[in-house]
This record gives structure tokens, C-alpha cells and sequence, in this order.
């Protein structure tokens, strides 16, 4: 495996060798005074943010710096890019300056499969391109650490039914959990409005429901999406109450799920509109779980793409 693009392109040993990896890394950190690996010595690992973030590119560069790698931060708010330069030269650029690995987030949908291309020589050499985030389309590093939370707290995925509850159309993170947890087992059922459902969602390996005190005693987890308002051009809901009403998980919600059922949110958490005060504060709550996670499971990234450890020979498995 040379990218991370989309969860859709991970085998189900691919993507459990992956959360095996960052449990190793996890065991490996604890207890140490000072968190640092010589994993990834001499490497060079550039973000490539056109979008904000914070617990994504932070916990990408805390992974690099763990593993000993150098890490460089490129905004394109202060690279060439805010003088007109286009997206294939600023990419072309820093692999020419020596990165080994580039982690993109971007607004388009596509963009890191299309990086990959401009980027790999006809010879198949280039930087290992991860997606962190392409416009509406995947955010596969997310969608592995949040199954990794669920396979700590559940101890396995297979047969366990997790809802996604929100605003799936504008979601990154509803399309490559749905795709990455089906593909480790799980039942996957979609709660949302009918208007922030995606055209084609008929074609995904899920069940979609718009009626979420319907669906809550049966699941062992749920997965709480943030509205995306800045992503919505007109009105997909009445307004927030009507939408805290209608889809938002309150104490009284949660008391209709079942007692060792847990909460995922991706943040940032819209609190008081799709998750109350109280959940997100709860111990069933798993936030700062998946931020811990998100770190070690990009460590684990990186380490099989930059190091090479590709578990369909071990395996004998085929994708």
C-alpha cells in the first residue's frame, strides 16, 4: 500500500493490520518519560492543509514527531498558493523538496487521488499521499480511529450495529465509516433527514432510517455527525431547535440505548444542538478516546506506508 485515499480501497486485513499496529504503538509509548521512536528517522512528512483543522493536522504532527520523523507544516494561506499558485504545482513543488509523505486535506472532492497521480513517476516512485479530509467525499484516518474506539470499548466490530446519526450528505466522515465499518463487520444504519441524505446512499452497505427513537435500543454504538453549516447553500432543516428536537441526542435518548452502548462524535461538537451538554460529557461519551486513538493510529499510517509492512502477504489475503 503507498496512499491512504479512501477507506473503500483498505481490505479487511489491511484495515485490521492498521488498528493491530497502533495498539502496538500505544503499548510501546506507555510509560515512557519521553515519547520518542526512531521509527521514521530521516523522513520527511509535509501537511498540506487548504482547510482548518485542529485535531487532525495536530495529531498527524504529533505522530511524525513521535516516530522522530521531520515534520513540516505547509498553510495555504501562507504558501504560494494565496499568490494564484495551482494546486499540481504547490504538490509538485514539495515533493521536488524531498517529502517522503504528503498528508492533504482540500475542499474538492477527488483531491488526493488526483495528487497521488500528478505525484507518482511513471516509474511508480513518489511521496505517499494520506487524505485527511477530500471536500465531502472521505476522511479515512477518522474513520480508523473511530473504529478503533469502538473496538476497544465493544471488543469487536463483527455483528455490532452502529448508527450514524446527522448531517450524512455534507460528511466525510459518515461515507468512509460506513464503507470501513461494514467492511470490519458491522451492520451500519444512516439517521438522518431525508434532505441530508447523499444521492446514491441506496448504494452503500447500509440500512437508513429517519426516525432515530426507532433505532436506538438496538444499536451498540452511535456516531453523532456535526451539522456542516458552512458546506449549505439553503435551508436542509427548519432551524436548529427543530433539528435538536427531531435528531439531536439528549439524556433522554440516551437513556434509550442499551447501558454499555457508547457515543462518538468526530467534533467539533455542536453542543446543545446535536448532542446535549451532559453526553458529551458522559463516560459513555468516547471524544477524547478518538483524539487519543487518532494519534496512534496515524503513527500507524505512516508507519506501513513509509516503512512497508503490507499485510496482504502475511496474510494471503486478497483485497
Amino acid at each position: 500500500m503507498r496512499h491512504l485515499l479512501s477507506t473503500q480501497d483498505l481490505s479487511r486485513a489491511q484495515a485490521t493490520a492498521i488498528l493491530d499496529e497502533a495498539e502496538r504503538f500505544e503499548q510501546a509509548l506507555t510509560g515512557r518519560e519521553v515519547k520518542k521512536l526512531p521509527t521514521l528517522r530521516g523522513r520527511t512528512v509535509m501537511t498540506v492543509f487548504y482547510e482548518n483543522s485542529t485535531r487532525t493536522r495536530v495529531s498527524f504532527e504529533v505522530a511524525g514527531k513521535w516516530m522522530s520523523a521531520d515534520v513540516i507544516n505547509v498553510s495555504a494561506s501562507s504558501s504560494s498558493a494565496g499568490k494564484g499558485e495551482s494546486l499540481r504545482d504547490t504538490v509538485k513543488t514539495l515533493h521536488a523538496a524531498g517529502a517522503d509523505a504528503l498528508i492533504v486535506r482540500h475542499p474538492a472532492s477527488g483531491a488526493a487521488r488526483q495528487i497521488a497521480e500528478w505525484t507518482t513517476a511513471a516509474d511508480g516512485t513518489g511521496p505517499s499521499i494520506i487524505n485527511a479530509g477530500d471536500g465531502m467525499h472521505e476522511h479515512p484516518t477518522q474513520a480508523l480511529l473511530d473504529a478503533l474506539t469502538l473496538r476497544q470499548r465493544l471488543g469487536t466490530l463483527d455483528g455490532k450495529r452502529i448508527a450514524i446519526v446527522g448531517d450524512v450528505l455534507h460528511s466525510r466522515v459518515a461515507r468512509s465509516n460506513a464503507f470501513l465499518l461494514s467492511t470490519l463487520g458491522a451492520e451500519v444504519v444512516l439517521i438522518a433527514p431525508p434532505t441530508l441524505l447523499p444521492t446514491g446512499v441506496e448504494q452503500w452497505p447500509v440500512t437508513v432510517s429517519t426516525d432515530i427513537d426507532a433505532e436506538l435500543a438496538a444499536v451498540d454504538a452511535v456516531m453523532m455527525l456535526r451539522v456542516q453549516a458552512e458546506r449549505m447553500n439553503g435551508g436542509f432543516f427548519p432551524s436548529s431547535r427543530e433539528y435538536s428536537v427531531r435528531f439531536g441526542l439528549n439524556e433522554r435518548r440516551l437513556a434509550l440505548m442499551a447501558d454499555d452502548a457508547v457515543v462518538l462524535h468526530p467534533g467539533p461538537m455542536l453542543r446543545g444542538m446535536e448532542i446535549g451538554y451532559s453526553v458529551a460529557d458522559s463516560p459513555r461519551a468516547t471524544v477524547l478516546d478518538q483524539v487519543r486513538n487518532g494519534v496512534h493510529v496515524r503513527m500507524a499510517v505512516l508507519f506501513g506506508l513509509l516503512v512497508g509492512t503490507d499485510p496482504e502477504t502475511t496474510t494471503g489475503e486478497n483485497q
